[in-house]
């Protein structure tokens, strides 16, 4: 059994553990991907500045929520509601803390995000893009009811030119329906 979690909505306070842990977990799992330059320089300012803007500015179409242990940042994920008329609500990012991975904490997020989806979304579905070299990361979201169902490339991180190397592809992981994923 993993550790206690508690899940809440993230404010803006949250930006710098969230920005932290996004450029961690870029770090880890995007390496080959992105550019070295981008990962190794100083990846934690950008990402503080893209979090600081999305949890300071709230949208009515966006949900951010962070999962914490024992008071901590453990995880968090994105989802930005009714993204796409086929595809349905986006989940933006779901990243956890490499020391607390299978704990249970990624499952507790994704399941937030389909009750979010579900809950507030117009459209049924849930997708969310995941590069095609994150192997575990796929496994993870096919244990959880996800299909692999498009392949395309990936863009540039913050849409800065220099930022990846090639053409990495990466696959789109969908729920036809946001319930399928509580029912799991």
């Amino acid at each position: 059994m993993g550790p206690a979690v508690s899940l809440r909505a993230a404010s803006a306070a949250d930006a710098p553990a969230v920005a932290a842990l996004h450029a961690d977990s870029w770090r880890r799992h995007y390496r080959g991907a992105f550019a070295d330059a981008f990962l190794d320089g100083d990846v934690v300012a950008d990402r503080l500045a893209a979090w600081s803007d999305r949890l300071g500015s709230a949208q009515p179409t966006q949900v951010t929520i962070v999962a914490e242990v024992d008071g901590a940042l453990a995880g968090f994920v994105h989802v930005v509601l009714d993204h796409d008329a086929r595809w349905g609500s986006f989940v933006d990012n779901l990243h956890v803390t490499y020391a607390l991975r299978r704990g249970g904490i990624g499952s507790a997020l994704i399941t937030a995000a389909a009750q979010a989806a579900a809950g507030n979304g117009a459209t049924t579905g849930l997708y969310l893009w995941v590069l095609e070299q994150n192997t575990a990361a796929q496994a993870f979201y096919v244990a959880h009811g996800g299909s692999p169902v498009e392949r395309a490339y990936a863009g540039e991180p913050g849409g800065v030119p220099g930022r990846l190397n090639g053409r990495p592809a990466k696959l789109r992981m969908a729920w036809p329906h946001a319930r399928d994923l509580l029912r799991r």
